[in-house]
Order: C-alpha cells, then sequence, then structure tokens
C-alpha cells in the first residue's frame, strides 16, 4: 500500500476511535454482566461503536497464562498457524483447526467497515487462513505433543469438527463435508464429499461454522452467525443465518433448530440434563455495558431475539420494521458471560483429573472485546453447574492474556477436554494450544 494511503488510515481509525469514544467507558463493573439475571442497562447509542483494541503481540520467550490456584499451565503444542478450534480422537490424538476468516468482498464494505478491517488486523484476525486440520499426538503421555501431522488440507476457512464411527466431519465456512477416518490415520488424502451447503457469500460476515453430532449420530447441528451486527444488510441476506442448523447427514437435508443466536460457536451436551448448549456473541453498538454474551441451554424451536430483542425481551429499536410477534416469544439465555466477552469455546468437564469441584462445570474461552473499556474477556473461566443449571459465580481459570500496556500475548478460543481429563485451549494469537491440569 502506498505510504499516504496508510497515513490516511491511520488517521481515519483514530478519528473514528475518538468518536467511538462516544459511547463512553463502561459505568458497571463487568461482573454485573455475568450470571442468570444480568444488569440491563440503557442502551449508549453511537455512531460508531466504542474502539479499544488490544494489539496481538505474542507471548515472549518462556512465558504462560496464569492459572487459577491448585492448576497449572504448560503448552501441549506451539507454533501453530493461527489455532482456532479443537476435537479430541477416541485414540487421544487432538485435532487443531488451524484457520481464518475467507475472502468477503462485500463484508465491511465504506469508511466503517474499512475501519474494523484494520482493528481486525491490529487484533490479529487478519492473516491468510492456514485452511488446514492439524493432528497433534503425545504418544508417551507426558502432556506435550511431541509429534504432529497435516490430517488434512485444501479447506475452506474450517472450524468444527465431529467423528461419528468412521467417518469425520468438516464445518467448512460454506459447507459440510464428510471424509472416511481409521483409527490412528494421520493424514487423509481421500477428497471430501459434501454433506450440505451452509450460508456464506460474499458477506459471510460471521465466518466460524461449529459442528456437534448428536448422542446417537443421526443429527448433526451447525451453528451459523448472523450477517451483520443488527440486520443492517437486511433480513434477506439473514436467511438461515443467527441459528443453529439441523442437518440430516443421511440426506443432508438441512433445517433451522433454533434461531435469534446471533453468533453462536460453542456447541456441547450437558453431561447431567442431556441439553444441547451453545456460547453466544451478542450485538455492538449500544455501549460497553451492552449486550452481555450468554451461554444458554437450546430447545428445538426457540427464537432467542436476535435481531429484534436482545436478552429475551428488550426490543432494540435500531432494527426496523420490529416484529413484535416474534419478541413475545424470544426465550431469554440461561447465563450471563459479560459484555463484549466474545465466548467462543464451550465445553463441559467429564474427566476425572481435575479436581472435583470441576465436574459437570462449563468452561468458556473467552476471546476478548475489541469494543470496551476497559477490556473484557481475554480469559478462560468456569461456571459451575447443578442438577444441570448454572449454580454459582464464573471463576476464572487462565488470565495473563494480557500485559500491563494492554498489548495482547494471546487470545483464548476453543476448549476441549483430553482423554485424560486435562483441559486444553487454543490460543489463536499466541499460536500455541495450553493443557491445564492439577498443580504438582
Amino acid at each position: 500500500m502506498h505510504t499516504s494511503a496508510v497515513a490516511a488510515g491511520l488517521l481515519l481509525v483514530a478519528w473514528l476511535g475518538a468518536l467511538g469514544g462516544c459511547a463512553g467507558q463502561a459505568k458497571l463493573p463487568l461482573e454485573a454482566g455475568i450470571g442468570p439475571n444480568p444488569t440491563l442497562p440503557p442502551p449508549q447509542k453511537s455512531l460508531i461503536p466504542k474502539l479499544n483494541i488490544a494489539p496481538a503481540k505474542g507471548w515472549p520467550a518462556g512465558q504462560t497464562p496464569s492459572a487459577a490456584q491448585g492448576l497449572q499451565v504448560r503448552a501441549f503444542a506451539n507454533g501453530l498457524d493461527h489455532p482456532r478450534w479443537l476435537y479430541v480422537l477416541p485414540n487421544g490424538d487432538v485435532l487443531v483447526a488451524e484457520t481464518n476468516a475467507p475472502p468477503r468482498p462485500e463484508d465491511g464494505k465504506g469508511i466503517k467497515g474499512k475501519v474494523m478491517k484494520a482493528v481486525m488486523k491490529r487484533a490479529g484476525s487478519a492473516a491468510p487462513s492456514a485452511n488446514r486440520i492439524t493432528l497433534l499426538r503425545d504418544a508417551d503421555h507426558d502432556g506435550v505433543a511431541e509429534t504432529r501431522s497435516v490430517l488434512l488440507q485444501h479447506l475452506n476457512s474450517p472450524f468444527g469438527m465431529a467423528l461419528v464411527g468412521r467417518t469425520l466431519y468438516v464445518a467448512n465456512t460454506d459447507a459440510v463435508v464428510q471424509f472416511p477416518y481409521r483409527d490412528g490415520d494421520t493424514e487423509i488424502r481421500t477428497n471430501g464429499t459434501k454433506v450440505a451447503d451452509l450460508p456464506a457469500g460474499a458477506i459471510n460476515h460471521h465466518w466460524t461454522k461449529n459442528l456437534i453430532a448428536s448422542p446417537d449420530g443421526s443429527h448433526l447441528y451447525v451453528t451459523v452467525g448472523s450477517n451483520s451486527n443488527v440486520a443492517e444488510n437486511g433480513i434477506a441476506a439473514e436467511e438461515r443465518r443467527a441459528a443453529i442448523l439441523d442437518i440430516n447427514p443421511r440426506s443432508g437435508e438441512v433445517a433451522v433448530f433454533a434461531s435469534g443466536l446471533r453468533n453462536p460457536n460453542g456447541l456441547a451436551w450437558q453431561p447431567q440434563s442431556q441439553m444441547l448448549w451453545t456460547a453466544v456473541n451478542e450485538r455492538d453498538e449500544l455501549g460497553s455495558d451492552l449486550v452481555p454474551d450468554y451461554m444458554t441451554s437450546v430447545t428445538k424451536g426457540a427464537f432467542y431475539g436476535w435481531p429484534y430483542s436482545y436478552y429475551g425481551q428488550h426490543v432494540d429499536d435500531r432494527v426496523k420494521p420490529q416484529r413484535p410477534d416474534l419478541v413475545a416469544t424470544a426465550v431469554a439465555p440461561d447465563y450471563a458471560l459479560g459484555p463484549h466477552t466474545a465466548s467462543l469455546g464451550l465445553a463441559f468437564y467429564t474427566g476425572s483429573l481435575l479436581p472435583r469441584h470441576y465436574s459437570g462445570g462449563a468452561f468458556v474461552g473467552q476471546h476478548g472485546s475489541w469494543n470496551r473499556e476497559p477490556l473484557s474477556g481475554y480469559r478462560v473461566i468456569f461456571v459451575p453447574f447443578a442438577a444441570g443449571k448454572p449454580n454459582g459465580a464464573a471463576e476464572e481459570i487462565l488470565t495473563g492474556f494480557v500485559n500491563k500496556d494492554g498489548d495482547a500475548y494471546g487470545r483464548p478460543v476453543g476448549v476441549v477436554v483430553d482423554k485424560a481429563g486435562a483441559l486444553l485451549v487454543a490460543d489463536d494469537v499466541g499460536n500455541t494450544i495450553w493443557r491445564v491440569t492439577p498443580a504438582t
């Protein structure tokens, strides 16, 4: 890019950043937006959202996140290329989606769009996608992957993964594809077969598509985020978006399982209730205190508000025309995770390695805010559960991803429990998979 163009771009970011400041700092502590009954203050509207970025720096040599008391953390694997999502195979091998956004020529046009692209680049989210799934193996069980191989490559911004029998399903940004898999495979050379198309296209605003199989393997549930913040690209652009889709892998038939979920990512089966749960990123541009991201159980046919309302039936009057008929049916989420925390990863603990306190509860990877003052997220938290429902305050599990100067060493995304019962965390800025175990 020409030097003058770079300078103009930086001036534009600074100017719009000042306008974004009109949205103001948070007036409530972050904890007010966490729990089953979060505080929802009046909206603070602004032309430009608050811009407060933790620039991506990566980890200094020898430094790690800080683990909660009684726990310790070390690198399971490093030197990866933007690792976003994780999946553990029955034999203990760990799959990592090394991925980033695909080309999206129609997303973020205009001045505001250019600013948002600059923001994402500074936050570490603009590199070309590696488009592969890497297999990590810890054959000697010492907590460090000593071998890695490319299981699949030449994918299209892959994200979610699920193994059913001998079939490995992968959610690319534009389709669910399937591959044959045999226990112990370290490379799959067979071309994938498309199971079903997913909403994508030239906007593809929220590009990540996660998936999970039903317990019997007969259905796949796939997350698809919205194509906008609050339907500013038109409702027609939101078909089968802001939703969890139900796909029959045998026929390829696709139906909407639940809707009104602005940007669902994490999917997990709660071990006591056997209910499907999801972690959802809510909307922007209503101030630093709104709207809390959340996790919630998901009921077939339920509507969760987006874009017409948030956190149940709190109307967002920016959306025109309104749909009071839909708002009247909007279901309030089960548990708020804090405004703008970008809560993505979700995993229920079913292992026995960690202390019994964690049994049945939820680990959540919070990727971190770019539009809140002060910053929120940039950590992994734990929410205790009892009888299938959240039961207590959120607890910090991993912190230290942002230094005292406001730079991001890392940003946690996907979380899973490995075969031994340790917690694995994908860090897409630190290019590392972290492993959390009891302290020794």
